[in-house]
């Protein structure tokens, strides 16, 4: 029974957060400024190179390391 309620209560505060968690905004163009006062694009200049190259580094660490434990399983 304690299973049961606490399932239920998890699942209701995951399909009631949606309705209580607003986003922001999205930033005007320009940052505010007039129309035609530059050309800054809307999500900002953040780069994502950086992250993008830490990430595939990571999975392919992790690729190997699955491959040498697979490979190690098949030998004993």
């Amino acid at each position: 029974m304690k299973k049961a309620l606490r399932i239920a209560t998890v699942a209701a505060f995951l399909l009631a957060a949606p309705v209580f968690m607003f986003a922001q905004n999205p930033p005007h163009p320009n940052g505010g400024g007039a129309p035609g006062g530059g050309n800054t694009p809307v999500g900002g200049g953040a780069p994502i190179g950086g992250g993008l190259i830490i990430m595939m580094a990571l999975g392919m660490g992790y690729g190997a390391r699955k491959v040498y434990d697979a490979q190690k399983n098949v030998a004993e």
